[in-house]
């Protein structure tokens, strides 16, 4: 994402395609532009990377696309576009903030509940394993670890993918393997 060229303009070019490959509208990235200067000020204001910012801003705009292209829009049409991408962006702000806010907390309970209050290198190796863990998981797995995360069990996670527990279980240890191994602990 960067600055456009225009004097007359404050808004913000936005690539037509997200980083997943998706492919945004033309009128979509048209409200884009225009709410980018407003959607990246917002998000740095909550302590968000300008780039992350930029990342969801470029992903809410292609998943608003898809929604206009969708028939169900011919019955009921979004009447102000702009507002309905800025409400999308923002709720993908919210979710990465839940996300994190989950993820720390879990982190300072289990430092809290370490035997070596001294050492810090087991609570950073965690750390560093969880992240490796998030980057490796696609959206569904990463939802998976983040509820057991905050208390769900192997049981209610299943039951909410529509599988057993034990292919919940086993999905997310696959993924805690690979970055085991890729971190060469294992």
């Amino acid at each position: 994402m960067a600055e456009q060229a225009h004097p007359d303009r404050t808004g913000v070019r936005v690539n037509p395609v997200d980083r997943r490959g998706r492919r945004i509208s033309p009128a979509v990235l048209h409200a884009a532009e225009e709410i980018g200067r407003r959607a990246l000020h917002h998000a740095e204001r909550l302590l968000i990377d300008p780039a992350v910012a930029a990342n969801l801003l470029e992903e809410a705009a292609a998943t608003v696309s898809r929604v206009v292209s969708a028939e169900a829009v011919a019955q009921r049409p979004i009447r102000d576009l702009q507002s309905y991408l800025f409400r999308a962006f923002i709720r993908r702000i919210n979710k990465k903030r839940r996300r994190e806010t989950s993820l720390t907390e879990s982190l300072q309970i289990h430092a809290r509940e370490a035997p070596n209050g001294v050492d810090p290198r087991p609570s950073i190796d965690n750390k560093i394993l969880i992240d490796e863990v998030l980057t490796l998981c696609d959206p569904t797995t990463r939802d998976m670890l983040l509820r057991r995360l905050a208390g769900f069990s192997w049981k209610e996670i299943g039951r909410s993918y529509g599988i057993s527990s034990h292919a919940a279980e086993s999905r997310v240890n696959q993924t805690f393997h690979k970055a085991r191994r890729r971190l060469g602990l294992g």
